[in-house]
């Protein structure tokens, strides 16, 4: 039986959304746009191997009070591609798509797993231009003790292809697995993560993405945001278990709110999306009205 996709997410994807296109140093770049332009801006950036509808059936339920982008860092979704991937160049990209905006002030960056990452370069270089920076399951780790650091065990090598629509969905599959109740969300997502290839169909994600080796000095640059931060893992993550998100929150001199999701794993956005839309509103609701 197919289970049935609950209102407020069926009215989510049917909220219309405008399509936008700019380059940044020569690769196309993709971004969805909900919202009046005059209202307060959020900006979402997805994770490894993701895209911007990661974000389209949640940026509707903000979309009365605020301005929202998504965007397709290269590499990904409906973006193009370029020869190699540093996180530096995807926070230009985030950047450029905030000027291409034109939002009525610094926008907030939310960024879940590699966007946050992404999120966390673009705040340390930035911070003047943002007006807070939302990390959503992203690990910032205490340095390895070893010389040699671990390599990533996330490189898919050559995509598949696939002979139709349907068996590609059905290979789709959360990276790091994980279950998700939420059946009708994972479809989304997967719908929108698979496009028309010579010979069927096959995932909109460069699989490159997954084998250059990050060297960027994180701590340093989660300790040079200047701008508002906040800190948000699920409560079974995987990815940032209790001591690696109380290491994030030392080295921000416990200042910050660390908001732990219940119930929910790394990719919190899909396992708890109403507790997730209810933590943001919060978070922004106090922000607007407390000093800095």
């Amino acid at each position: 039986m197919t289970e049935q996709a609950p209102k407020w997410f069926t009215d989510a994807i049917s909220t219309p959304s405008t399509e936008h296109r700019l380059g940044v140093d020569g690769t196309d770049i993709h971004y969805l746009r909900w919202g009046e332009p005059t209202n307060p801006g959020i900006v979402f950036v997805h994770g490894g191997g993701a895209h911007a509808h990661w974000w389209s059936f949640l940026a509707p339920m903000l979309s009365r009070r605020y301005s929202i982008v998504a965007l397709d860092l290269s590499g990904h979704g409906d973006s193009g591609r370029r020869q190699n991937y540093p996180r530096r160049q995807w926070a230009k990209e985030v950047m450029a798509v905030i000027d291409d905006a034109a939002f009525a002030g610094p926008p907030v960056l939310v960024g879940h797993s590699m966007g946050g990452l992404v999120s966390i370069v673009a705040a340390a270089l930035h911070s003047d231009s943002l007006a807070g920076v939302i990390i959503v399951d992203s690990p910032v780790k205490k340095p390895e003790p070893s010389a040699q650091a671990k390599q990533s065990n996330l490189n898919p090598g050559q995509l598949k292809v696939y002979p139709d629509l349907e068996t590609a969905m059905s290979r789709f599959r959360l990276i790091p697995a994980q279950e998700c109740k939420n059946k009708y969300i994972v479809g989304h997502v997967a719908l929108h993560s698979i496009g028309q290839v010579d010979g069927g169909y096959s995932w909109k994600f460069d699989p490159r993405i997954f084998e250059l080796v990050q060297k960027e000095p994180m701590e340093e640059h989660l300790t040079n945001i200047s701008c508002r931060i906040a800190l948000l893992r699920g409560e079974h993550s995987v990815v940032v278990p209790p001591e690696t998100g109380q290491y994030m929150f030392q080295l921000l001199h416990r200042k910050v709110p660390l908001v732990v999701i219940p119930d929910a794993h790394h990719h919190l956005i899909l396992d708890q999306p109403m507790t997730f839309i209810a933590v943001i509103r919060a978070l922004l609701s106090d922000w607007a009205h407390s000093p800095t």
